[in-house]
């Protein structure tokens, strides 16, 4: 074992999860290998975590609603658990309220160990393969994800992605983060360089349709503060902003902002979508970081991924991987101190 990796817990297995200490850029990240999670990360000269996290293994696999986790094969939503690729249909476990296929099932990728295959004291590269059937995805499929610290205070997170039959690949990194340590994130203000945005039906899953954000509570073109959204006529955020038409070069699609703390996070990535979700539903039975309790609102997460329930819209940024292509996703999270 590297000198810098530490046993976090063992599955009910056996099989050991490691923790993997890297530093770099002005950052310290603690990952496990568990869900490939980021489960602590500091900025240099601002002492709280700039995320959410939990304290044991025995936590996470009880209490995370995917705290720092790599959810997968297919991050995000599936209306109705269906999707037809070439003709064929697959039929994929429902595993939020028996209606909806969540974040790759109740056994996907956020939520089973990940090999190490690489590292450095500023990187660790991990890898998972997903076996054909599992949630009934089709295709063998083997990802990676490397985590990179470098300058200026820069958390690079890659995710690549083959597979041995035509299948339906996307991820995406679910950090909840709060950038100034209190109790809630409602202080924080957000941009998102959004035209448009996706409006969902009563299980969150897009209606088809691309709304323009103008004259809307999702207009976050400027700088607007989170607590707008418990105000009269607010939004809970869970929606996904629409960035682009298809994957692209690394671009800047969001920032925010902790006037308390005076940090910063701005996100660069290659994706064409990212899910702003404000926590509303956090109610978690035990304690986080430092002891600290997490309710609603307590942190919040920019979802760097392909549009939700894509494979089933014309028209939506497609998420479709077959054999002989490599899915490679890029997102910068990249932080300040004023």
């Amino acid at each position: 074992m590297n000198a810098r990796n530490e046993l976090f817990g063992r599955l009910e297995t056996g099989e050991p999860v490691q923790l993997v200490v890297l530093t770099g850029g002005g950052l310290t990240a603690r990952i496990i290998t568990w869900g490939a999670v980021i489960q602590d990360l500091r900025l240099d000269g601002h002492a709280p975590p700039l995320v959410l996290g939990l304290e044991s293994l025995a936590d996470y696999l009880a209490h995370s609603p995917y705290f720092g986790a790599t959810p997968g094969r297919n991050a995000n939503r599936i209306g109705n658990g269906r999707f037809a690729i070439d003709g064929a249909s697959f039929q994929l476990e429902l595993n939020e309220r028996g209606v909806t296929h969540l974040h790759g099932g109740s056994d996907g990728l956020g939520r089973r160990n990940w090999q190490i295959v690489d590292q450095s004291d500023s990187h660790v590269t991990l890898r998972i393969v997903d076996p054909a059937g599992r949630a009934g995805y089709p295709g063998n499929c083997t990802v990676t994800c490397t985590y990179r610290l470098h300058a200026p205070a820069t958390l690079s997170v890659t995710y690549e992605a083959t597979t041995d039959a035509p299948t339906i690949a996307n991820l995406c990194q679910h950090s909840y983060f709060n950038l100034d340590g209190e109790s809630d994130a409602l202080g924080h203000e957000i941009s998102i360089a959004a035209e448009h945005y996706l409006p969902v039906d009563e299980r969150l899953i897009p209606l088809g349709e691309i709304r323009p954000v103008a004259g809307t509570p999702f207009d976050l073109r400027t700088l607007t503060p989170l607590r707008r959204q418990t105000e009269a006529g607010g939004v809970a955020f869970d929606h996904n902003f629409c960035l682009a038409k298809e994957r692209r070069a690394k671009t800047p699609v969001a920032l925010a902002r902790s006037n308390r703390s005076g940090v910063a996070l701005e996100v660069h990535t290659t994706e064409p979508g990212v899910q702003l979700y404000t926590g509303s539903m956090i109610n978690v039975a035990v304690p986080g970081l430092e002891g600290r309790r997490y309710g609603p609102f307590a942190g919040f997460c920019l979802e760097t991924q392909v549009w939700p329930d894509a494979v089933n819209h014309q028209g939506f940024p497609q998420a479709v991987l077959r054999p002989g292509e490599t899915l490679r996703q890029e997102t910068d999270y990249i932080f300040t101190k004023g």
